[in-house]
């Protein structure tokens, strides 16, 4: 059974959706993020994912108060992502109550360090960002692309211990148009073993049983689920 991954997006405080992670393309959800993450964990969630926009524009953490107010309010378990360059970075996550951080840009700039990381935090507490955009991976906040294509990526670091990866088709993001079912069953032909998180382009209820029934290890959702698309009642959440 897929696990089910609701997502919280932060800017400026707010609970907020992008369209192909365009930040002119910003739509305000819910001025309390807490407020959602304690509405999630009484629908049964889990798991959540929570994404510091701010960071990811900033290049540093920005939101680590929300994060621990959401971490403090729920019982939930914690992915955090966005702006995560340096242990600094890391440790403040963790410090606010993350059980894993997300790696993106810094996995393709500074691959060393983050193997280094992969070691010392260990590999079931980091996850590895693979934003695809063209084929390539996209970094900092999805303003640029760089020369690294997904499957090598994925490669190098599944060589060095990686087990978790949040996979994002950056051209479904947010268009609620379904998601990359082709370029995930491709990741799991290649690494069967991953523990690989589809995320972009979610609509319905369908194409979370279509990634179940794909083998497809976990979702991330958020646009279709705030834009009332997906029916809680009818999803099994383990």
């Amino acid at each position: 059974m897929i696990e089910l991954i609701p997502a919280i997006d932060i800017i400026d405080g707010k609970c907020v959706r992008l369209t192909k992670g365009d930040y002119d393309c910003k739509k305000v959800y819910n001025d309390d993020p807490v407020a959602v993450a304690i509405e999630f964990e009484r629908l049964g969630f889990k798991r959540l994912h929570v994404v510091d926009l701010d960071g990811a524009k900033s290049r540093h953490i920005v939101n680590d108060a929300t994060l621990r107010a959401i971490t403090s309010s729920t019982s939930l378990t914690v992915d955090f992502g966005g702006g995560i360059k340096t242990a600094t970075d890391i440790e403040k996550a963790f410090e606010a109550g993350a059980a894993m951080v997300t790696l993106g840009s810094i996995a393709v700039t500074s691959p060393e360090l983050c193997a280094q990381w992969l070691q010392q935090y260990g590999a079931e507490r980091i996850i590895l960002g693979a934003d695809v955009r063209n084929g390539k991976i996209s970094i900092n906040g999805w303003k640029e692309d760089s020369q690294e294509d997904l499957l090598p990526f994925l490669h190098k670091y599944v060589d060095m211990g990686a087990k978790n990866v949040l996979c994002t088709e950056i051209s479904k993001d947010g268009t609620l148009q379904g998601p990359a079912v082709a370029l995930y069953k491709q990741v799991m032909q290649e690494f069967p073993d991953l523990h690989l998180i589809a995320s972009g382009g979610v609509s319905s209820n369908e194409d979370i049983e279509e990634l179940d029934n794909c083998g497809i290890p976990a979702v991330v959702f958020g646009k279709a689920f705030y834009e009332g698309r997906i029916d809680v009642t009818k999803l099994i959440i383990k």
